[in-house]
């Protein structure tokens, strides 16, 4: 129980310690509109209070990332929660808060833009591409998991019988149904409700299983293991752990969705509370879960047999009601169904903004927004038929190459302001060596190649990466969108 709490508190104090330093070397003007007012439309531009933005910022970006993973990753032992601790404070709280504040320095921009501004045509024009087909993946894997979950649980608790098609076709059904709406008509009015249900069940399922005579938190591991790979399946820790976990530490996804509530954040000073902020809160979800996953099964082995039996799903399910009950267990389970369904959702709708960005459509009117929308949802339902695991590896590694990109925007935009841009250089480093190395030695998705040959091309591809984007940013100087809307203002005023 002590590791855990120890976990808890180095993230909490890196909220507070590392946050600070991040926020002041991004620099913050408290003065500046945001584009929730200076662009408000009713639709996607819309100013809500802090504590709201916050909940739907964490619902956005949990999804079952920041629980499957660390399922998952807690195969590998006391490990994973090493890397969640470190990542989530270095990498995924530094990567969420320049997502999100480019995109309001830059008029509620989404990452392709962003992109293409810092690091030029080409990364302009893949970002696009490769964020669409990001949130298409992640689309799929958030209405086949919660299908999945929900059909279990009905199957299971009652007398009445449903199939995994029909549940398909309903969270479908929701899913545009939310994509096209108002964002605060959905999206702002439940989901701070749903987010705080998520903290709520979060915390009581670790309560119980500290309070349980039967389990014994991280019970049987030692401080050694920390730093040990101690899989029973033999997988390799390196780099598989960094491209598993995703979301509890890292996840690049979390920039296509930053810009969301970029678009409806009231003030700049709001926004360590809200990116950094999210991101520390799934990070203590992913913690909570990873250490369930380590102390519910008594072993690694039986936890890998779970695994095995019906993927972290099983994992889930079994914990909540062997922990709580049937009622609680009900109850902590729809806690975790809910949140892919919130994130599936705005994964679809940042698809569609991002296609009305490239295409220069505006998106007040339910037409344009049905014309963007709705290719998106007849892609994602074809790619429901895929198989649920070969989709789920695809994501995993999408999702971390697309943290890369972001990671390398914002180390060119520190580069230009002259500010310390090693905060995000290192972390940048680090996950483009794990990229590359995973997808050159992975015989299943990549090249099967040797791991240390891959690694040292995964060294090689990050250094010239960063001096890439040190040659691209050298010498540049940049103002924000922001600035220059407040320049040509002044400008006609003095006139």
């Amino acid at each position: 129980m002590l590791w855990f709490l120890t976990c808890v508190a180095a993230l909490i104090g890196g909220y507070f310690l590392y946050g600070l330093a991040v926020e002041k070397i991004f620099g913050i003007n408290e003065q500046r509109k945001t584009p929730a007012h200076t662009k408000t439309d009713g639709v996607d531009y819309v100013p809500m209070s802090t504590p709201k933005v916050y909940l739907v910022q964490l619902l956005n970006i949990a999804g079952v990332g920041p629980i499957f993973g660390p399922i998952m990753g807690a195969l590998y032992g006391p490990a994973a929660m090493l890397w969640i601790v470190v990542g989530c404070i270095f990498a995924g709280a530094v990567h969420d808060y320049f997502s999100g504040m480019l995109s309001i320095r830059n008029g509620g921009a989404s990452v392709p833009a962003i992109t293409g501004r810092y690091l030029g045509n080409g990364a302009k024009h893949f970002m696009n591409i490769f964020a669409i087909v990001l949130l298409l993946l992640v689309g799929v894997v958030f209405v086949s998991a919660p299908a999945g979950m929900i059909t279990n649980l009905i199957n299971s608790q009652t007398h009445f019988t449903v199939t995994m098609t029909s549940m398909v076709v309903i969270i479908f059904a929701y899913y545009i149904i939310a994509t096209i709406v108002p964002v605060d008509k959905i999206i702002g009015r439940f989901y701070p409700l749903f987010g705080a249900l998520l903290i709520f069940m979060s915390v009581g399922l670790m309560s119980a299983i500290a309070w349980s005579s039967d389990h014994q938190v991280l019970g049987g591991f030692e401080m050694r293991d920390m730093f040990s790979n101690l899989n029973p399946n033999d997988m390799p820790l390196w780099p598989a752990l960094f491209i598993t976990i995703a979301c509890g530490a890292i996840s690049g996804f979390h920039a296509t969705q930053s810009p969301l509530m970029a678009r409806c954040m009231e003030n700049e000073k709001n926004g360590r509370f809200v990116f950094f902020g999210a991101m520390i809160g799934e990070g203590i979800i992913a913690l909570i879960w990873c250490t369930i996953a380590l102390s519910f099964f008594g072993s690694l082995d039986s936890l890998s047999a779970a695994v095995a039996n019906g993927g972290p799903g099983n994992v889930v399910y079994s914990a909540s009601f062997g922990l709580l009950g049937v009622f609680g267990g009900i109850l902590a389970f729809l806690g975790v169904v809910i949140l892919p369904i919130t994130s599936g959702d705005t994964a679809f709708r940042s698809s569609r903004l991002i296609l009305a960005e490239y295409f220069n459509m505006e998106q007040k009117t339910l037409r344009n927004r049905l014309m963007m929308a709705l290719p998106l949802f007849i892609l994602g339902g074809m790619l429901t038929q895929v198989d649920f695991a070969i989709i789920w590896r695809y994501f995993g590694f999408a999702n971390q190459l697309t943290a890369v990109m972001m990671l390398w925007t914002a180390s060119a935009y520190l580069l230009r302001h002259n500010k310390l841009h090693w905060i995000t250089t290192v972390p940048a480093l680090f996950m483009t060596t794990v990229c590359v190395t995973f997808i050159l030695s992975n015989s299943a998705l990549g090249f099967g190649l040797a791991m240390t040959l891959s690694t040292i091309i995964g060294i090689s591809t990050s250094l010239i990466a960063m001096v890439y984007v040190m040659r691209i940013s050298k010498g540049k100087g940049d103002i924000d969108l922001a600035e220059q809307q407040e320049i040509e203002k002044n400008s006609v005023e003095t006139a």
